[in-house]
């Protein structure tokens, strides 16, 4: 694990010693990924890892190879910015911090140092969106970002400070000791204050108004990151406080998952209305990540192993989504499914790829994304029959967007007023093959990323 992080480190400096840095940095990550796999069968073997600083376990060896899988991607599908000569120095140099910051926070034993990484993995996020992002609309997604974000982390610090007080430390080494001091009122708004930080992050539905801003003005690596790796981030955070507080998350899941499930059905027939193509799969992200949430508040090791392999599942197919979104754009210079017509006609296999990550994005066989949403509605419905309509209308309301989206911008004729260029460019051929890979190849051994508990 301290090699994965030692590895990484120099990274940073690569663009400022090496003119090939672009595919240097980007080979480097994929490398270190492809070394990172090994790790998924020492944690299934050992269980656990523990030092006096790291801590890994299968589901922080699934994230970690997941953030150099997705990073080393961004680079890949990022080869503009290199072009364009928007500072790419600047460009590989946050993106390789935020990769490194999202893999301490993956493997730190420490409750408060978790919290420091957590907070910053804003930093790099933000000056992305800034820094790269192509309308003057960047300027308000950024703010909304950084207000929901440190608005719902204050009281996440104060929660762990009432933790240190009472436990003497905020160690994952450690058993945790409950609030018995406290009412069940109290108790339960405490919960509520502590887990919400990462309710915001994942997003539940409410606190998800900064999503569709976020990624609709961050470039495209922004956005990959967004929907592949910090939506992972508030639901990793809370899969971890709730194996210490199980009491705790059973109190307030009924509210949860009403939110989240409601929440998710209301998003998903907003992505039935949606004109804009990245608008469209952020909003999905929200109404997948209320899955997540429900297989967290469930409390069982189906609900749990359900959502690990949800996360990683949404995090490769959104981030190929967002890829071809953004392979489109280039191509028409339009967002707008209204104007985007007949990629079919114009590029047959682009709508391959459009096709086969909008079945995952469905959760259609032979996808992880099956299995994911297989382990979570049988949890759900163990648990309580009334939870079959708003899952069946998720489900429902996933395939209709899904196939929405394919068949507007694959679909018709073209128009005529539609200035495209042709996309002989083999980079995002590869990037659509390297997200779409593990998705098909996972569903043969789906023990390495679902047996943590």
């Amino acid at each position: 694990m301290l090699a994965i992080i030692l590895s990484t480190t120099p990274l940073l400096f690569l663009p400022f010693i090496s003119l090939n840095f672009w595919p240097l940095a980007g080979a480097s990550l994929l490398f270190i990924s492809f070394l990172s796999i090994p790790l998924l069968y020492q944690a299934s073997i050992l269980s656990v890892y523990y030092s006096s600083f790291l801590f890994l376990d299968q589901m922080s060896s699934t994230l970690i190879s997941l953030t150099l899988w997705i990073s080393a991607l961004m680079i890949l599908t990022s080869a503009k910015v290199l072009m364009s000569r928007r500072k790419p120095h600047n460009f590989i140099s946050w993106v390789i911090l935020l990769a490194l910051i999202l893999i301490v926070s993956f493997s730190v034993s420490d409750l408060l140092s978790f919290y420091i990484m957590f907070e910053s993995s804003l930093v790099p996020t933000l000056l992305l969106v800034l820094g790269w992002g192509y309308q003057p609309e960047r300027l308000q997604a950024g703010m909304y970002l950084m207000l929901y974000t440190i608005c719902a982390s204050l009281p996440l610090l104060l929660s762990l400070m009432m933790v240190a007080k009472t436990n003497g430390h905020t160690s994952m080494h450690l058993n945790m000791f409950s609030f018995n001091l406290m009412t069940p009122p109290l108790s339960s708004l405490w919960w509520v204050i502590t887990i919400l930080a990462f309710l915001v992050k994942m997003p539940m539905f409410i606190f998800h108004l900064w999503l569709p801003k976020a990624h609709v003005e961050a470039p495209i690596a922004g956005s990959m990151i967004l929907a592949g790796l910090l939506l992972k981030l508030g639901g990793y955070g809370m899969l971890r406080i709730s194996l210490f507080y199980p009491s705790m998350m059973f109190k307030v899941s009924p509210f949860c998952n009403s939110v989240a499930l409601w929440g998710g059905v209301l998003t998903s027939m907003i992505c039935l209305r949606q004109s804009d193509i990245k608008s469209l799969i952020a909003y999905s992200s929200v109404g997948h990540m209320a899955l997540v949430i429900l297989g967290v508040s469930l409390l069982s090791s189906w609900g749990w192993k359900g959502a690990l392999v949800m996360m990683l599942a949404h995090g490769l197919c959104s981030s190929c989504l967002f890829a071809l979104a953004n392979l489109t754009y280039e191509s028409t210079h339009t967002r707008s499914m209204f104007l985007t017509k007949g990629l079919l006609c114009l590029f047959p296999a682009v709508s391959f790829w459009w096709f086969l990550l909008s079945i995952c994005n469905m959760a259609a066989p032979p996808s992880i994304n099956l299995f994911g949403e297989i382990a979570i509605i049988t949890s759900a419905l163990w648990a309580s029959p009334a939870y079959m309509i708003p899952l069946g209308l998720c489900s429902f309301l996933a395939a209709a967007y899904s196939l929405f989206l394919f068949t507007s911008t694959n679909h018709g004729s073209v128009p005529q007023f539609l200035n495209t260029q042709s996309i002989l460019s083999s980079q995002y051929y590869s990037t659509c093959l390297f997200h779409a890979a593990p998705i098909f190849l996972l569903i043969t051994c789906p023990d390495i990323i679902s047996s943590w508990l």
